[in-house]
């Protein structure tokens, strides 16, 4: 209550502004419907992995990949395709420093969640970054995306029992061959899991490795389901 009370005085005094235009912000949101209506969003996507499917498959469908081996998460949320103009929004956070990016960004995938989501997970985990990487950044997209969810969803956040103990280069920058071999062994889980259902939560999903490999680790200690929410999807 205090905290939402206190965003809307922020809100007042500093009225929303639209990060890509620098018009006029609406809804209180940082973007205006123009910028908005350009967002490309994520049409009829497999219900596993969030792939975008062809507008002739039925809803809820799943693509080939997922049919052939299914992944070990049950549901993937990704409201929109990595593409202009939300590519640049998240790499603004991600890369240069635009903490401003979190709360819109975050406002979005929430809005997305609140409408797809079918069970409400127990714990909220952002997917980790390797403490090289964090000293480097400065930050942790991921837990910046994630604090919000977690706030207005009253789910809790755990970003202290999923570690990153093994450096590994971008996925972004591999070959699709490579990023499995990337992230495999790169993830450590300390202790059991109380929480019979997981949430990851992350920036952008690729091809999946990562998110399959922490959910494998999950499983393994106690978790039952394993669900991804991110903000874009590689077609």
């Amino acid at each position: 209550m205090v905290y939402n009370w206190l965003e809307s005085v922020q809100r007042y005094i500093y009225p929303p502004t639209c990060l890509l235009c620098g018009g006029a912000g609406e809804h209180g949101v940082d973007l205006c419907p123009d910028c908005r209506a350009d967002l490309p969003p994520n049409h009829n996507p497999c219900r596993r992995c969030a792939l975008p499917l062809p507008p002739e498959a039925p809803a809820g469908s799943l693509c080939g990949e997922c049919r052939k081996k299914a992944p070990p998460f049950e549901r993937s949320l990704a409201p929109f395709l990595y593409q202009h103009p939300i590519a640049e929004l998240i790499s603004g956070l991600k890369f240069h420093q635009k903490l401003a990016h979190s709360r819109l960004l975050a406002e979005l995938l929430l809005a997305h969640v609140e409408q797809e989501m079918d069970e409400a997970p127990e714990l909220l985990i952002p997917i980790p970054l390797h403490p090289s990487r964090l000293k480097e950044r400065g930050y942790n997209q991921a837990l910046e995306l994630a604090r919000p969810l977690g706030r207005q969803l009253a789910i809790p956040l755990d970003f202290n029992s999923c570690r990153r103990v093994r450096p590994t280069p971008p996925q972004s920058s591999l070959h699709k061959k490579e990023r499995h071999k990337n992230v495999r062994g790169a993830f450590e889980i300390q202790g059991e899991l109380s929480a019979r259902h997981v949430a990851l939560v992350d920036d952008v999903m690729t091809t999946g490795h990562t998110a399959r490999e922490l959910a494998r680790l999950l499983k393994r200690h106690g978790a039952e389901r394993v669900d991804v929410w991110v903000l874009a999807r590689t077609p």
